[in-house]
Formats: structure tokens, C-alpha cells, sequence
């Protein structure tokens, strides 16, 4: 299924909007714009590839509001933010919030785009990351407590008959419950074990 891409611009002039907008169809990126942090709020799509250009000045709630919100709510969208004013110290806040760069106002089109670019495939790649993570959290949970138990000795890089001994069990049981859990957790190798443990230690 192809992936659904947008680019969210957020800016109080319609000029720049309209423009950025047009600067966005050139390149076929679906666009949706907006005049207001809260109309944004209203018509992001958290299932999209995406990515926002937010004006840091404007009326009511700024682009550094508005980033403070989406940190708030848990909303992990790249952001661009712009500026006519050349503010550094509202550039560094931005940046210290994970601003993915700030643009003072006139920028080179290609500067913008490249960045756009940039922060597609950056939201791309994470949401890539967090199915991985929820998948791997699923996987896990379906281990028994022994099996778990197994699994974290053997990331410890116990040997079967250590891990006997460790538990008060037979080897053949170790061995038993390894192989389940490699089944459960859809692993091959000891590397594969310890990168989902890993995964699942990262959560």
C-alpha cells in the first residue's frame, strides 16, 4: 500500500501560505494549510506521513506554542519552523523543542524543500521504528515467565547448562523453553534474541 504523505504549513499571512502551498504542489506533496496553531490541531491526520512548517510568530498561540502542545500531547511530527524576523532567541527555543531547523524569511525555495524532504523521511523512519517496537512489545508479552526468564539469561550470554543450574532445572528443559521462545519472538539466532530484548528494554 503506498504511503500517504503531507505537509502541514501553519502561517497567519495568506500570502505565504498560498505561496507555500503552490511550492508544495510543484513538487506533487499533498498539502493542507492553515492560519492558526489550533485550526492545525483540527485537521492533523496522525496517520499521514508528515510534516509541519510553522510560522514562529503569530497571533494567539505561536509556532513555539504550538510546539510546546504537540510535545505535550505526544504528537511526534518534524518540524520546520520560519521567520521574517531573524529572532536568535526564539531560533534556539525552537531548536531546544526539536525543531528539525529554522528558516528566516526570504529563504531559497530549494532550502525549504530540501528540508521538507528531509523531514518526510524522517517521520517515515520513526513511525517505521515505532511499529517495529509495538510489535516486538507484543511478541514479548506472549512469552511465559519462565520462557522470559530464559530468554534474559541467555542475552547474558549464559550457556543452556548455566542457565539449568541458575534455575534449578534440567537442560533439556532450558532447551525446551528456548525454543519456544525463539518461535514466539519470530527469532533464529542469539543475535536476533538479543536485539529483540534489546527492543523490548528500549520501550
Amino acid at each position: 500500500m503506498e504511503i500517504q504523505r503531507k505537509v502541514y504549513v501553519v502561517d497567519d499571512d495568506a500570502e505565504v501560505r498560498a505561496s507555500l502551498a503552490r511550492l508544495m504542489k510543484e513538487i506533487s506533496l499533498p498539502v493542507e494549510a492553515a492560519s492558526t496553531a489550533n485550526e492545525f490541531l483540527e485537521t492533523y491526520d496522525p496517520n499521514c506521513v508528515s510534516c509541519l512548517v510553522v510560522d514562529v510568530r503569530m497571533p494567539g498561540a505561536s509556532g513555539i506554542d504550538l510546539q510546546r502542545k504537540l510535545l505535550e500531547d505526544g504528537i511526534a511530527i518534524p518540524v520546520i519552523v520560519i521567520s521574517g524576523h531573524g529572532d536568535i532567541p526564539l531560533a534556539v527555543e525552537a531548536m531546544k523543542l526539536g525543531a528539525l531547523d529554522f528558516l528566516e524569511k526570504p529563504f531559497r525555495a530549494q532550502s525549504l524543500l530540501d528540508r521538507v524532504q528531509q523531514a518526510l523521511a524522517m517521520d517515515e523512519r520513526q513511525r517505521e521504528e515505532r511499529a517495529e517496537r509495538a510489535s516486538v512489545a507484543g511478541s514479548w508479552g506472549l512469552l511465559t515467565q519462565r520462557e522470559q526468564e530464559v530468554v534474559d539469561l541467555v542475552v547474558e550470554g549464559l550457556t543452556n547448562k548455566e542457565i539449568a543450574a541458575r534455575l534449578g532445572v534440567s537442560p533439556q528443559a532450558i532447551d525446551a523453553h528456548r525454543g519456544k521462545a525463539f518461535t514466539k519472538l519470530g527469532v533464529h539466532s542469539v543475535a536476533g534474541l538479543v536485539k529483540v530484548a534489546l527492543t523490548v528494554g528500549a520501550q
